[in-house]
C-alpha cells in the first residue's frame, strides 16, 4: 500500500531509506549484468558468422547467393553494433549504481534537513573567508603591508597569486565567485524551508472513479493507481510530465510538489 505507518521513528525512517537505496543499486546493476550478457552474447554470435566467411571471400555480384550473403554479413554488422552498444549500456548503468547515494542531498533522506545544513554553514563560512580577503587585499593595497592577509592563514604564494590580475583583470576573490555562492546559499535555504514545511503534511488520497491519486508524504511521491495499464495516450502524458512506473509500489509517480499533484491530476483526465 501506499500509506505508511505516521509515527514512524526516525531511524525507521532512516532504514527505510537506505534499502530503497540498496534496492536501486542492485536493480541497476542487475539491469547491467543483463548488458553485458545479452552483449557478449552478441558478440560471439557475430563473430561466429564472420568465421563463416572464407578470408577475403568477397559478395558475387550477379550470383543467386548475392541477397543471402548481403543479409548475412548485414546481420554480423547488427550484431557486433548492437553487441558493442549493450556493452556501452551495461558500463553506463555500474557507473549510475556506483553513483546512488553520492549526487548531493536528496529530499528522500530523512536527514536531508541536517545535511543541508551543515553544507549551508560551510558556504557561509567560505563566504565571509572570501570577502575578508578581498577586504584584506584592499588594506595591503593601500598600506602596502599583507599582514591582514597573513592574518588569515594565507601563504606568499597564494597572497601573490591573488593580487595577480586574472583573464578579466580581476584581482582577489572574483565577483562570480562570490555571486555564485550566494545563489547556491538561496537555493539550499529554499530546500529546508520547504522540507520544514512539508514535515508538517500529511499523506492524504483523492479518487476520481477508479483511479486513486496518492499524495504519500512518506514516500515523498505523488502516485496514481490506475486499476489497469492506462491507455497509450495517458502513459504518453504521464512521462511528459515526470511520471514514471513503480513496480514496487504498483503505482506511476514523481517527487512531490503543488505542480506534481496538478499534473497527477491533468493526467487523469480532471480540470
Amino acid at each position: 500500500m501506499a500509506d505508511q505507518e505516521p509515527d514512524a521513528t526516525l531511524e525507521e525512517r532512516r532504514n527505510r531509506f537506505e534499502d530503497k537505496q540498496e534496492s536501486k543499486r542492485e536493480r541497476l546493476l542487475a539491469r547491467a549484468d543483463k548488458a553485458e550478457r545479452e552483449g557478449d552474447a552478441r558478440i560471439n554470435r557475430a563473430n561466429s558468422d564472420a568465421a563463416a566467411i572464407p578470408l577475403g571471400q568477397p559478395i558475387l555480384v550477379g550470383h543467386h547467393s548475392e541477397k543471402r550473403d548481403r543479409n548475412f554479413r548485414n546481420r554480423i554488422h547488427n550484431n557486433y553494433t548492437k553487441g558493442y552498444e549493450l556493452k556501452k549500456k551495461a558500463a553506463n548503468l555500474r557507473g549510475r549504481a556506483a553513483s546512488v547515494g553520492t549526487a548531493g542531498v536528496s529530499s528522500d533522506d530523512p536527514d536531508a534537513v541536517v545535511k543541508l545544513t551543515e553544507q549551508l554553514e560551510e558556504l557561509e563560512k567560505k563566504q565571509q573567508f572570501h570577502k575578508a580577503i578581498n577586504k584584506a587585499l584592499k588594506v595591503a593595497d593601500r598600506t602596502g603591508s599583507d599582514a591582514e592577509l597573513k592574518a588569515l592563514g594565507l601563504s606568499e604564494k597564494t597572497i601573490a597569486q591573488l593580487k595577480t590580475p586574472d583573464f578579466a583583470g580581476d584581482r582577489g576573490i572574483p565577483s562570480y565567485v562570490l555571486s555564485n555562492n550566494s545563489s547556491n546559499m538561496r537555493r539550499i535555504r529554499k530546500r529546508i524551508e520547504a522540507l520544514r514545511a512539508a514535515a508538517n503534511d500529511q499523506t492524504s488520497e483523492e479518487m476520481h472513479g477508479d483511479i486513486r491519486i496518492v499524495d504519500n508524504v512518506e514516500e515523498n511521491r505523488v502516485q496514481i493507481f490506475f486499476p489497469g495499464m492506462p491507455q497509450p495516450d495517458v502513459r504518453k502524458k504521464l512521462k511528459q510530465n515526470g511520471f514514471r512506473w513503480s513496480p514496487t509500489a504498483g503505482a506511476w509517480q514523481r517527487h512531490r510538489s503543488n505542480a506534481a499533484l496538478w499534473w497527477a491530476r491533468r493526467c487523469c483526465g480532471v480540470e
